[in-house]
């Protein structure tokens, strides 16, 4: 979701409200029991994607481990959906309903931001890897190869993001 559609979403009651109704309609967004071995299995999943990521800085994948940290951050964020009795089949979906359920409580305008960052340099990742139809580009671009400080930085976030959804989970 762009920056700005996001801070709407942040300061309009009545327009989260209305994204969300045209979620539950679009079949995105569904009510549901509150399932307390899907939400520890949610965590768990996190957990395997953050270890994935180390491996993955470890051997120099960094596209990899970018699209990693947003699948760590994004199980976390299913888990808390689901706390709350919602199962979500987008991103806007869930980023939606943290908005709605933890915002200005558990979770902090920065936790949600990167929740959004991360999906957006996973689905530049994606959209990268899906358009490329040149040998050369293939062969030559550095546009897959981030910054290890940088993917470093993205590590130690989601880890943070992680760890904050397990003690909201804990205290519920």
């Amino acid at each position: 979701m762009k920056e700005r559609e996001l801070n709407a979403l942040f300061n309009g009651k009545g327009l989260l409200d209305g994204r969300i109704e045209k979620l539950f309609l679009a079949k995105a967004l569904f009510k549901v029991d509150s399932d307390d071995s899907e939400i520890k299995g949610h965590m768990e999943k996190a957990e395997h994607n953050l270890r994935f990521v180390s491996v993955a800085l470890k051997m120099g994948y960094t596209d990899w481990a970018v699209t990693g940290c947003y699948y760590a951050i994004y199980q976390a964020a299913l888990a808390l959906i689901l706390n709350k009795g919602f199962f979500s089949k987008s991103h806007d979906a869930t980023l939606c309903i943290l908005i709605r359920h933890y915002y200005k409580g558990s979770l902090g305008k920065q936790d949600i931001e990167l929740f959004n960052k991360a999906y957006l340099d996973n689905q530049n990742i994606i959209s990268y890897v899906e358009s490329k139809t040149e040998r050369e580009k293939a062969s030559y671009s550095t546009l897959l190869h981030f910054n290890k400080e940088q993917v470093n930085a993205l590590r130690v976030k989601a880890m943070l993001f992680v760890r904050k959804c397990a003690l909201v989970l804990e205290k519920r």
